[in-house]
This record gives C-alpha cells, structure tokens and sequence, in this order.
C-alpha cells in the first residue's frame, strides 16, 4: 500500500496538473488596484447622490414628494447609490465583491441602463410629436453619464457571473412598479411617463404594445449584464508567477492527463534470492 501512495503521487507531481480557477474570480488584482476602484466607485455614488439632490430641487421636488420618488429613474438611482457605495467600501478593504452582492448589482445596472434607454426614447417621441423638452443637467448625469460609467466598472474589474434568476427579479420589481403606478394614476390623474397614461395612449392595445416593448428592452439589457465578458483590460491583468513555467490561472489549454496508477499490483522479482514480491 506505501509504495502503491507513493507511486500515485509521483505520478500526479510529474504530470502538468493545474487547478481550474473558480467562476467567482479568473484574475486577481493588488489590494493597491482595490482601493483605487473602491475610491472610483465612492465617487461615483456621491456623483448619482448630487445629482439626485440638484434633480430634486430642478423639479420643485417638495411640492410633491410622491411623484418625485415615483420615477423609476429616481428609485432606481436611490438603489445605484446604496449598492455602489457598499461595493466601494468591499473594494476599499482590499477585496472582491461576493457574488451575491455581484447579483444585486446587476440588478441595479439593468434597471439604470434601461431607464436611460427609455429615456432617450421619450424624449425622441416628445421632439417628433413637438413638445418642449427641459433637459437639466442631472437628468444627464442620470439617465446617460452614470450608467455608461456603471457598466464601465462592471465590464473591466473582477466580478462573479450572476444567476439568470436576478432578470427575474428585475421584471417583477418593474411589474410591481409599473401595477402600483397605474393603480395611482388612476386615482390622482398622474403618470411619470406618457406611454402609461391612457389619455396619452390610443387604447389598452397602445398601452401594452409600449409596455411590452419595455419588458422586452429590460430582458435584452438583463441578458447583456450578465453574460458581457469578464476579461480584464490588460493594463490591469496580474497573473501569478510560476517558477516552473506552467500555464497560469485562467488559461484555457488543456494539460496532459495525469499517469493513473495500475488497477492491480503486478508482481516483480526481487533482489534478494530470486523471491516474489508484491506491492501493497
């Protein structure tokens, strides 16, 4: 039985055996690197804060507050600046986001990120039928600026694949969203967006062609955040060194299989005496 371990082991220690990494993280970064993209993404946070703050006082917020918090902009961006700022803090201390954090961000993403897409066509369809639109600038930083730096972040720093079920989530939050907005609607005569007031729309048929067009932009932007690739620009790439030379963590080729022991011992002949031994 020794020499039986003993020949698994020198089989296993010749061969080019190497550890798959993990779908947690392929590439590790310096606690250096960490703490300048937990510094990125504080500021980051603070950025959507002010502007949230400066879109508040543009829109005469505390005249009603309800409708102000009732944007799917604004509840979204609130929830940006929450999970940014707690991925900053992770990052700050020198260490990876977990993956369920990494869920939680890409649910956040997906809802800024559609949020500016729908936003860029309201404000097509307000220019093609005539309506003065008022840009401010944080409706800028909001809807366009700050989600292209998100996905940025999200795209070039090491990050966990999310499970599909967070695209569920997404489109029940937004369903329970857009059921209590009608439901208000319906009984203060205010909508947050023209396609949902019935008045703006030629029918129920109208109404669910333009929801549905959003339900099907919110999967498709859902599908991008989680399966856009997780490979490291190579200015900020560090692979571990190896004194023998071998392939590094992430690497995609194949090593040789490693020698298996023989399923039985065979015999041999000894030394000593011409006797027969036997392994094990």
């Amino acid at each position: 039985m020794r020499d039986d371990r003993e020949a698994r082991g020198t089989a296993l220690a010749g061969s080019n055996f190497v550890m798959e990494p993990t779908a947690h993280s392929t590439t590790r970064l310096s606690p250096v690197w960490w703490r300048a993209i937990g510094a990125g993404r504080l500021a980051l946070a603070a950025a959507c804060a002010v502007a949230l703050v400066l879109r508040f006082q543009w829109g005469l917020g505390w005249v009603e507050p309800s409708n102000f918090f009732a944007y799917l902009t604004i509840q979204s961006n609130m929830a940006f600046v929450l999970v940014t700022a707690v991925s900053a803090v992770v990052a700050l201390r020198g260490r990876q986001t977990s993956p369920r954090l990494d869920a939680v961000r890409a649910g956040v993403l997906t809802c800024t990120l559609t949020a500016g897409i729908v936003f860029a066509a309201i404000l097509q369809q307000s220019i093609a039928r005539g309506i003065t639109v008022y840009l401010p600038g944080s409706d800028v930083v909001l809807h366009f600026v700050l989600p292209l730096i998100a996905l940025a972040d999200w795209a070039a720093t090491p990050r966990s694949r999310p499970p599909a079920r967070v695209i569920v989530f997404v489109l029940g939050y937004v369903g329970t969203w857009g059921a209590i907005t009608l439901v208000r609607g319906s009984i203060t005569g205010w909508y947050p967006y023209y396609f949902l007031d019935p008045t703006q729309t030629n029918g129920p048929g109208e109404l669910l062609l333009l929801s549905g067009i959003a339900v099907a932009v919110f999967v498709a932007v859902g599908m991008l955040v989680m399966f856009l690739p997780r490979r490291l620009p190579g200015w900020l790439r560090r692979r571990k060194a190896s004194g023998s030379g071998g392939p590094q963590p992430g690497d995609r080729s194949r090593s040789a299989p490693p020698a298996r022991a023989p399923a039985h011992p065979r015999p041999h002949r000894g030394a000593q005496g011409g006797r027969l031994l036997v392994a094990g």
